[in-house]
């Protein structure tokens, strides 16, 4: 794999490490974790804090609208489109309170192409985020 395989994408939020938004590998295209943080503000839409750092306002639909926001942000800085998703894997960090209202939000956003899916619950994300998506294309030739 060469440097060229990696896909840098300018109008996402930037990775909070050191990685790609994206690998392209043959015709398989590997996005990295993508969180909801707005692209130009660096912000989680639906989230706010107080001075003393607890949460004033939850939207957790803000959050899930704007992960999907990015991540075609980043398949069209790497030539794919929402059609091209054949896996995506999500990660919740309260199953309990979100995942109703993720699987609603989810079936707006696949109507037509409908990618292998795997939704999993964990403690925490390297950003006060509640929603994180990781997911795999097939490019066109």
């Amino acid at each position: 794999m060469s440097s060229s395989d990696r896909i840098d994408a300018s109008k996402a939020p930037k990775p909070v490490g050191a990685y790609p938004h994206a690998r392209r590998a043959g015709n398989l295209l590997f996005l990295s974790g993508i969180g909801p943080r707005d692209p130009e503000t660096d912000g989680i839409p639906g989230l706010e804090r107080s001075a003393a750092g607890n949460f004033t306002t939850f939207d957790f639909e803000a959050q899930c609208h704007s992960v999907f926001r990015n991540v075609r942000l980043v398949l069209e800085a790497s030539g794919a489109t929402w059609e091209n998703l054949v896996d995506v894997t999500v990660f919740l960090t309260d199953m309990q309170r979100d995942f109703h209202t993720y699987n609603r939000i989810y079936g707006e956003y696949f109507q037509g192409n409908q990618p292998c899916r795997t939704t999993v619950g964990i403690d925490s994300l390297p950003t006060p985020i509640a929603i994180e998506l990781k997911c795999i294309a097939v490019l066109p030739d």
